[in-house]
C-alpha cells in the first residue's frame, strides 16, 4: 500500500530534483512508486529502496529522505495490516535497532504535519518545537541539542530567506540540521508561497536540488 500524500511527495521530489538539476529523476517515479507498494517486509522493502538508490548514484542526495518516506509510509499504510500492537514488538524493535542510523529529522517534520491535519493545525515552528518535540522538557535534551540552531535562530522565520541562508552556510559540519536547515526554516517560514517567493528560496538554496526536494515533499505531505 502506499498512502496519496506519500505517493504525491514523491512526485513533487522527483520533479524538484530534476527542473533544479541535471539528471531527469523522474523517470524513476513508477521504480520507486513500486518499492513503496510492495507487501514485503519493511526491511526487505529497505533493501530495494537502496538498490534504487545504489543503480542511479546521481539520486544519492535524497537516499535517506526516501528512507523517511519509506518510514512515514509504512506507520500510516503498511502498519494497517498488521497487529494492533506490531509497534510494541520485538520484531519492530530489531527493526530500530537496524535502522539507527538511518533517515532525518525530516521524519519528525513530516509526523507533526500528520498530526496537524489531524488536529486542524496550521503548521508552526514554534509549536513543533515546544508542543511536538517537547525540547523545554527536560527528559528531551536530545531534541534540543539536535534543534539548537533552530532554537537559537527562530527570529529566522520574520527574515528574509537570504539570513536563512547566511546561518544555514555557518552552521558546523557535524550538525544533524546541516542540509535539512534551509528548507525546513523555508517551509515554517512561509508554508504557502507563490511562485515568486519560490523562486527567490531556489535562488538562494546551498543544494538546489536537494534542498527544492526536500521543500516541496514538506509541501505536498501538507
Amino acid at each position: 500500500m502506499i498512502d496519496p500524500k506519500i505517493k504525491y511527495s514523491i512526485a513533487a521530489a522527483l520533479q524538484s530534483f530534476t527542473d533544479y538539476g541535471s539528471f531527469d529523476a523522474t523517470k524513476l517515479t513508477k521504480t520507486f512508486n513500486d518499492v513503496f507498494v510492495l507487501d514485503d517486509d519493511f526491511m526487505d522493502k529497505v533493501d530495494k529502496l537502496d538498490k534504487v538508490f545504489d543503480d542511479n548514484p546521481q539520486l544519492e542526495d535524497l537516499r535517506e529522505v526516501f528512507f523517511d518516506l519509506l518510514m512515514i509510509n509504512f506507520f500510516s499504510a503498511d502498519v494497517k495490516k498488521l497487529e494492533e500492537d506490531y509497534l510494541e514488538t520485538p520484531e519492530w524493535e530489531d527493526i530500530e535497532e537496524q535502522t539507527l542510523d538511518r533517515g532525518t529529522e525530516l521524519l519528525n517534520v513530516l509526523l507533526y504535519l500528520n498530526e496537524c491535519e489531524d488536529e486542524h493545525l496550521e503548521p508552526e515552528l514554534d509549536d513543533y518545537l515546544k508542543e511536538f518535540l517537547l525540547v523545554d522538557e527536560d527528559e528531551f535534551q536530545d531534541e534540543y541539542r539536535i534543534y539548537e540552531p533552530v532554537i537559537a535562530n527562530q527570529i529566522l522565520i520574520e527574515s528574509p530567506v537570504e539570513e536563512i541562508k547566511k546561518v544555514a552556510e555557518n552552521l558546523p559540519e557535524d550538525s544533524e540540521l546541516k542540509e535539512l536547515f534551509y528548507p525546513m526554516m523555508c517551509f515554517f517560514q512561509n508554508i504557502d508561497p507563490s511562485v515568486q517567493e519560490k523562486s527567490k528560496i531556489a535562488n538562494n538554496a546551498l543544494n538546489k536540488p536537494f534542498d527544492m526536494a526536500v521543500l516541496n515533499i514538506l509541501q505536498a505531505f501538507k
